[in-house]
């Protein structure tokens, strides 16, 4: 079962391609389509991603100038180039721009996949992941449900997105914007204030089960849940 707290960003000029690899990696995570290095560029260093498969050759923007650009950035995604060119040179030339692993086309599905959970793997991230554990809060990935002891917590989609974030991030600052683009994404037509309604909500309802406190506000900073482990 796909991760859906999982995202991928894939850039491949390719249509037909970019489906039928979004249809793989839809297996274990969130897809992110993206048709040209101008828009690739844009959403690797603009949004949050847990792994990044790109192709070299695209328009407005090649693949090696993507990871440049992210590098200097200072964005340390993984990212799996995917790419017909298959020269020694073209792969060192990858490496040296600071790629994670080089897959050339044609590929094996059973290749693909195995490469991309073995970089996520390496970036801490289980794609079969079934649970989160904070104390006796218990996120259930496999089904979006929530428990604290015996006590269901009944939250609604974003609610449980924002929770799922914070918790994979715990102990970690969280910005507004952060939280926004991992939950709603770049294109949404909503605003960034919507943040503050959800996690109001998400609040007083960890608060009904006696959690006061878990996720914390840092004023003009961001949001922090914080955990040591205990009930």
């Amino acid at each position: 079962m796909a991760n859906s707290s999982v995202k991928i960003l894939l850039i491949e000029d390719d249509k037909i391609l970019n489906d039928d690899i979004t249809a793989m990696l839809s297996e274990i995570a969130e897809v992110k389509q993206v048709f040209n290095g101008a828009d690739g560029e844009y959403e690797a260093v603009e949004a949050p991603y847990d792994l990044i498969v790109s192709d070299l050759m695209l328009p407005e923007m090649n693949g090696l100038d993507i990871i440049k650009e992210m590098r200097d950035a200072h964005i340390e995604t993984p990212v799996l180039i995917l790419t017909a060119k298959d020269s020694v040179d073209d792969k060192v030339k990858g490496f040296e721009v600071g790629a994670d692993d080089y897959l050339t086309k044609p590929f094996h599905r059973e290749e693909l996949l195995a490469r991309v959970e073995a970089l996520l793997r390496r970036a801490g991230i289980d794609t079969e992941e079934k649970e989160i554990n904070i104390g006796n809060l218990k996120i259930h990935l496999s089904n979006r449900t929530v428990t604290v002891g015996n006590q269901n917590v009944q939250l609604v989609g974003k609610e449980y997105d924002i929770l799922v974030y914070l918790a994979k991030n715990k102990n970690i600052i969280i910005t507004k914007d952060q939280i926004f683009d991992r939950v709603w994404g770049l294109d949404s037509d909503t605003t960034t204030s919507v943040v503050n309604i959800y996690l109001n909500n998400l609040r007083r309802k960890l608060e009904s089960v006696g959690k006061n406190d878990l996720i914390k506000t840092l004023r003009n900073v961001g949001f922090i849940l914080e955990s040591d482990e205990q009930n």
